[in-house]
């Protein structure tokens, strides 16, 4: 299944969360928290501005980005969670 966004909506498909702290000591699944970084899999046409045109978005597919705590709605499809959320809950792009 395809997902394309509307509007001003983005999908983000969350990065692995590290297993080992700095120090070496591997964490059990329990005491991991959600990763806040992601990869952009689709975006949508932009916001649509009061003069009809849509404004860009500064992020593209396949950029690494950092999200803000609790971005987003999460989806699940065929297997595969997702977040859907807006450009202002992405934090920065990682490079």
């Amino acid at each position: 299944m395809n997902l394309q966004p509307l509007n001003d909506k983005i999908i983000v498909k969350r990065l692995e969360a590290e297993e080992k702290t700095a120090g070496g000591i591997v964490l059990p699944d329990t005491a991991k928290e959600k990763p806040r970084q992601g990869r952009v899999c689709s975006v949508g046409d932009g916001k649509l501005l009061s003069d009809g045109k849509r404004a860009p978005f500064a992020v593209k597919e396949g950029d690494r980005v950092l999200l803000s705590a609790w971005a987003g709605s999460e989806v699940k499809v065929d297997a595969e969670e997702l977040l859907i959320l807006t450009e202002d809950e992405i934090l920065a792009i990682i490079e």
